[in-house]
């Protein structure tokens, strides 16, 4: 039998841009804008208790599903929702993300807080906090 475990872990990833906060949020709640810098979604209903859902993967890797719903949604200074994070048909993790959007001097300070329950190795804090800060990346390349 296979040793199942569950590693509980927080990061937080900050980013300054120079757009405004409506800029910025609406990178994360326009589909179109959206697209731009992560996963095209399948569903995108970008409401409280909405869903995102999208599913791909790089050619002839894992396939990655990740399926959201919406928790909370203060327009133009955060947006709160839960995951979980699918390879092929393995649940790696579930997690609780928050998004704020914070006005400062020239643009938006960014805080990007998640709290995981990594799954049986499958996965892990310190892989998703690099791949947190390539996405936040590209998000500063579109705006």
């Amino acid at each position: 039998m296979t040793e199942r475990f569950v590693n509980h872990a927080t990061f937080v990833v900050e980013r300054t841009y120079a757009a405004s906060p409506g800029k910025v949020y609406s990178a994360w709640s326009d589909q179109t804008a959206k697209s731009k810098w992560f996963s095209k979604p399948d569903i995108f209903e970008f409401h409280v208790g909405g869903r995102e859902y999208s599913k791909g993967g790089p050619p002839g890797g894992p396939v990655f599903t990740f399926d959201a719903c919406y928790q909370e949604i203060v327009s133009e200074q955060r947006i709160v929702y839960t995951y979980t994070l699918d390879a092929d048909d393995t649940r790696i993790s579930a997690s609780l993300t928050t998004v704020e959007f914070i006005p400062v001097e020239g643009g938006t300070k960014l805080v990007f807080t998640e709290q995981g329950a990594f799954l049986d190795g499958h996965d892990t804090p310190e892989i998703r906090e690099h791949g947190t800060n390539e996405m936040l990346d590209a998000l500063g390349k579109t705006l």
